[in-house]
């Protein structure tokens, strides 16, 4: 079901994903935090799902939902992109914010690096102002208890006045403790509402009580009530200035944002004039945008604030270093380092994989020896499954005509389907077999960014966004999620510059194609260990033309037809993480290997079907695969071509798909 209310003055909100519960009671829990925490390895492990993990920031780009259950309440799961702020900047930040300040979810999961809380506490605090149905996940605690780093839960649960709990999602410990967490806020949750309808339903008897002693004696009852049931603490506090501009909006604004928006952060947000969060107000709360009185509240705070020498930059300024403020305090006590040099380890490998000397020698050594890897391990288990397929064509053939299948029948489905499919198995499985957990294992690592940060000097270069070789890294594994993943980029013009040169990265989908390729022409001739080296280095070369040929097609658009000045790119380099390598080796062989190779089964086996029907059906003196040969032959002359290969290139043409 969907979440529209309409009714209470809020538009649904358009973020692509349709809520769907199993129980009219379930609970719609979003799961925020910034990027790169392990918020899509906490939605997995709650929902048994298996979303795509990645030590690198960006992984989600767009909302997933799940379900999960503590056995007696339901929860759908929402994983959101992953943000750094409210405050949007980018297509994932706004797909967050929406969902979280105008979708209401009942509560809010904020998964957390126990490494890095400080710095997560900035959105901690932002969505709790939007938001107080909270709970605070502080993740990755194995690798805090590593860099000796200490965090009191209960001191931070007191000062955010949330549940906090410490959890290491890739072990599953802690998580079920997020289940009581939600379960104390979502309770709070019913008391308030309770204690509202109460509040609602004694002042209408108060407004309508004819004696003066009456209605002097419903307030009283309204004040226990309210005092027996506080509303949560402030923990935002802004200078006196917009504090005071804030109690002048509140009861304008109240009129017209109906129940589904926390009024002081919205008016906090209006006062702030965030250029992305006001087209988003006008588009969920259209009756805010249109109403005259909070247009003249604000333009009358301004004026004040222009007569007093306050800036709209320093009116901003002024609330954002509130929260990096409250962030420092929250953490004193809180958060205790045992070892300051804990990242002397890390920092050393930065200035291996990232310096201007080492960066890119370094980078195409890791790129060859993992084509070697794949080339030289895949050579002998695809001789061996070549063989044994091949041995069972003859067995599968001699059943079926032993059964009294008819020849031609027989000839269809072992010469023509099952021939094509044993060729795709056998040239496809091993080599991705071992590309893709060893791929896994660089991301995983967290080794991925680093190519994207000693990449970012050329796409800069180019006129075109930094964050385009993050997208170009995801190309490697799979093209369309590269594509999928330009919305992380801000700017239409570097998004469909990405989007446009993305295929210039072969996927690993095509890396066994080029490894039969390479073999047949190139490295046919040698022998022994050196026809594995110069095979990798064929296909490393081959990957650094496509991605040469990224740089320089993104450089042509930036001068052609999309001109423009390259955006500003931050990026942030994950900390080096031991890979699960059996996780990563189940991983890679169900989700990507398996996945790919049932798209090359689908394609293949009508494929072989069609080229066998077309090569033994005969129009004339010649058969159809002939008749279509002879047709292309002259526009394949023109492009240096005949018509068998371009025939040939025309029924692979699906599989590009």
């Amino acid at each position: 079901m969907g979440l529209s209310r309409d009714s209470v003055g809020i538009k649904s909100v358009d973020c692509g994903l349709e809520i769907k519960k199993r129980r009219e009671d379930d609970k719609v829990i979003a799961l925020a935090g910034n990027p790169n925490v392990g918020k899509s390895t906490v939605f997995n492990e709650m929902t048994g799902m298996n979303q795509h993990t990645g030590n690198w920031p960006g992984k989600t780009v767009a909302n997933a939902q799940g379900y999960a259950s503590d056995g007696e309440q339901g929860y759908v799961m929402v994983d959101i992109p992953g943000c750094y702020s409210l405050m949007a900047h980018s297509t994932e930040e706004e797909v967050a914010r929406d969902f979280i300040c105008f979708e209401n979810p009942d509560a809010v999961i904020v998964v957390c690096d126990a490494t890095c809380l400080e710095r997560n506490l900035n959105l901690v605090l932002q969505i709790l102002e939007a938001n107080r149905r909270a709970v605070v996940c502080v993740n990755l605690m194995d690798e805090a208890k590593k860099k000796s780093i200490t965090i009191r839960f209960d001191v931070l649960e007191e000062r955010l006045g949330v549940p906090v709990i410490g959890t290491t999602a890739r072990s599953g410990k802690g998580l079920e403790q997020i289940y009581e967490g939600l379960n104390r806020v979502l309770e709070l949750k019913r008391e308030m509402v309770e204690a509202e309808e109460v509040e609602a339903e004694e002042a209408t008897e108060a407004k309508e009580a004819t004696e003066a002693e009456e209605a002097v004696e419903a307030e009283k009852s309204v004040d226990r009530r309210f005092a027996e049931n506080p509303a949560p603490r402030i923990l935002i506090r802004y200078p006196e200035y917009i504090e005071a501009a804030i109690a002048r909006l509140t009861p304008a604004v109240k009129k017209t944002a109906g129940e589904g928006v926390n009024i002081r952060w919205l008016c906090a947000r209006l006062l702030d004039s965030n250029e992305n969060l006001m087209e988003a107000v006008r588009k969920y709360l259209t009756p805010v945008a249109e109403s005259e009185e909070v247009s003249s509240l604000l333009m009358e705070i301004r004026e004040e604030w222009q007569e007093r020498g306050i800036s709209q930059k320093q009116v901003s300024d002024d609330m954002a270093s509130v929260f990096i403020r409250k962030a420092e305090f929250l953490c004193r006590g809180a958060v205790v380092f045992e070892n300051q040099t804990y990242d002397k380890k890390d920092r050393l490998l930065d200035r291996l994989f990232t310096s201007k000397a080492t960066g890119f020698p370094i980078m195409f050594l890791i790129l060859l020896g993992v084509f070697w890897l794949t080339i030289t391990g895949a050579n002998y288990p695809s001789e061996l499954l070549s063989s044994g397929l091949f041995w069972l064509e003859d067995r599968i053939s001699d059943l079926f005509l032993a059964a009294g299948m008819p020849v031609v029948l027989n000839d269809l489905l072992v010469h023509g389907v099952y021939r094509v499919l044993a060729w795709v198995i056998s040239v496809m499985l091993p080599p991705m077999a071992i590309f893709f957990p060893l791929f896994t294992l660089l991301e995983d690592f967290g080794y991925l960014p680093r190519v994207a940060f000693n990449l970012d000097r050329c796409f800069k270069r180019c006129a075109a966004c930094g964050k385009q070789a993050l997208t170009m890294c995801m190309g490697f594994g799979c093209n369309a999620a590269g594509i999928i993943g330009c919305r992380i980029i801000d700017s239409p013009r570097e998004r469909l510059i990405a989007m446009i040169t993305n295929n210039f990265v072969p996927c690993n989908g095509r890396f066994p194609t080029m490894i039969a390729i390479i073999t047949m022409f190139f490295v046919g001739s040698a022998a022994g260990a050196f026809s594995s080296v110069l095979s990798a280095a064929i296909l490393a070369g081959v990957i650094v033309l496509g991605v040469l040929m990224t740089l320089l097609i993104s450089k042509i658009l930036s001068a052609t037809v999309l001109k423009g000045v390259p955006s500003s790119f931050t990026l942030e380099l994950p900390p080096y993480r031991k890979p699960q390598i059996g996780k990563v080796v189940v991983r890679s062989i169900f989700d990507r290997t398996l996945f790919v190779l049932g798209r090359a089964i689908a394609v293949a086996a009508p494929a072989g079907l069609i080229i066998w029907l077309m090569a033994n059906i005969s129009v004339g003196d010649a058969t159809l695969l002939a008749h279509c040969s002879g047709f292309l032959d002259p526009f394949a002359r023109v492009i240096g071509m005949d018509g068998v290969i371009l025939l040939a290139f025309i029924l692979g043409f699906p599989a590009n798909a």
